[in-house]
C-alpha cells in the first residue's frame, strides 16, 4: 500500500532540502515557531518571514524582521512560502490560493499535541496499522479522503485538501442522519457552536443535551447561549477516560488543553455522567483516545453515532480509526476533511 503514497524524495522535507530558492514563512506565532524548530534541525535555512499587511507593525520574529507580502516580492524574485498558521474563512483562503499561483507554497503539517511528525519514517514504522485503518473505511469516497490527506501531511502540497474537502452537510444528510429524539452528547463544546449545528438538524427536537466543557471563558457563552434550555445539561469538565482532577490551560479559544502549568479541573468519563446517548461529538484537542475509553461502555452496548476529530496529533487519522473499530467492531466509520488548511477539521465519522 505504501505505493499509494507520494516517493520519499517529494515528501516536504526532502524538496526544501533541494530548494535553491529563499524559502520564507507566512505567519507568526506558535505555528511558526515550530516550523522554524523543524528546519532547523533538518538543516534547511528560512530566509526571511511574513504576515498579513495588517498585522505588520516594525517588529521582529525569530531575529528576523516580518515585512509584508509586498516587500518580500521586492526583495525575491521566487521564493517558496511556508504556511504558518491554520486557514478556514473563504477570503482568506483565496488569498492563500492567489499566492500559491504566484509563488510555490507549501504547508507543513505540524501536530497541535505530541512531538511527533507524520514524515516518511512515520509512514513507513506505521504502515500496517495505517492499511488495517483504510481497509475498515466503510466507503470509496472515505478511503480516498484518507489517502489525500495522509499524502498531503507526507508533502505540504495543500492541492490534495483542496480536492478532498466537502461540507459538513454532507455528513448529516448521508452519514450522521439525526433524527428528533437524540440523546447529543458534546465533548469540547466550546462556545455552543456545535450544539447550535445539531439544533439546526433536528429542527430544534431532542431528547437530552449534555455538555462539557472546562475553559472559563468558554463556559460563560455556553450558559448565556443555552443554560436555560431545558434538558440540556452544560458541565464545566474536561473529558477523559476516568473521573479524575487534571491540570488544564484554558485561554477563552480553541486550543485550551490539558496543561501541567495549567490548573485544576474536573474530568470526567461520559460513562460516568451519561445514561443514554445517541449522538456523541467529541473534539477535546488530543484526547480523543482516552475520552473513547470513557465512552465505552455506552459504545459498545448503545452504539451512538460519533463524530471524533482526526487531526491534533500525528497518528490520530488511522489510530482513531482502529480504536473506534476495536470498542465496537459493528460501526462503519467514514473520514471527511472539511474546509481547513492544514488538515484540521479532517473528522472520522461512525454510525
Amino acid at each position: 500500500m505504501i505505493n499509494k503514497f507520494i516517493k520519499r524524495e517529494d515528501t516536504l522535507f526532502e524538496k526544501l532540502k533541494k530548494e535553491s530558492r529563499p524559502i520564507v514563512v507566512y505567519g507568526m506565532g506558535n505555528g511558526a515557531d515550530k516550523i522554524f524548530d523543524l528546519c532547523e534541525k533538518k538543516n534547511i535555512i528560512i530566509s526571511d518571514i511574513f504576515a498579513s499587511d495588517e498585522f505588520v507593525r516594525g517588529h521582529s520574529f525569530r531575529g528576523i524582521r516580518v515585512k509584508t507580502y509586498s516587500e518580500i516580492c521586492e526583495l525575491y524574485e521566487d521564493f517558496v512560502v511556508l504556511l504558518a498558521f491554520a486557514v478556514f474563512k473563504d477570503d482568506l483562503m483565496e488569498k492563500i490560493l492567489n499566492i500559491s499561483k504566484e509563488h510555490k507554497l507549501l504547508v507543513p503539517d505540524v501536530p497541535l499535541f505530541g512531538s511527533g511528525i507524520f514524515d516518511y519514517d512515520f509512514l513507513s514504522i506505521n504502515i500496517k496499522n495505517i492499511e488495517k485503518a483504510y481497509n475498515i473505511l466503510a466507503d470509496e469516497k472515505s478511503r480516498s479522503v484518507f489517502l489525500d490527506v495522509i499524502n498531503f501531511k507526507l508533502s505540504g502540497e495543500p492541492s490534495f485538501l483542496w480536492r478532498c474537502e466537502s461540507e459538513r452537510d454532507e455528513v448529516f444528510e448521508n452519514i450522521i442522519r439525526l433524527g428528533k429524539n437524540e440523546n447529543y452528547v458534546d465533548l469540547g463544546a466550546y462556545d455552543g457552536d456545535t450544539i447550535a449545528e445539531f439544533l439546526g438538524n433536528t429542527d430544534g427536537s431532542f431528547e437530552t443535551i449534555t455538555a462539557f466543557e472546562p475553559d472559563r471563558k468558554n463556559m460563560k457563552k455556553l450558559l448565556k447561549a443555552f443554560g436555560s434550555m431545558e434538558n440540556c445539561r452544560l458541565f464545566p469538565y474536561a473529558s477523559w477516560e476516568n473521573d479524575c482532577t487534571m491540570n488544564f490551560s484554558g485561554n477563552g479559544g480553541r486550543m485550551s488543553c490539558f496543561d501541567e502549568r495549567g490548573t485544576q479541573v474536573e474530568a470526567r468519563a461520559v460513562d460516568s455522567v451519561c445514561e443514554k446517548a445517541t449522538y456523541i461529538k467529541m473534539d477535546v484537542e488530543g484526547a480523543e483516545y482516552e475520552t473513547l475509553n470513557g465512552c465505552k461502555n455506552i459504545i459498545l452496548t448503545q452504539k451512538p453515532a460519533l463524530a471524533v476529530s482526526a487531526y491534533h496529533r500525528a497518528g490520530d487519522i488511522f489510530s482513531l480509526v482502529l480504536h473506534i473499530s476495536s470498542l465496537n467492531p459493528d460501526y462503519k466509520i467514514y473520514l471527511r476533511h472539511h474546509r481547513y488548511l492544514p488538515s484540521w477539521e479532517t473528522n472520522i465519522y461512525a454510525v
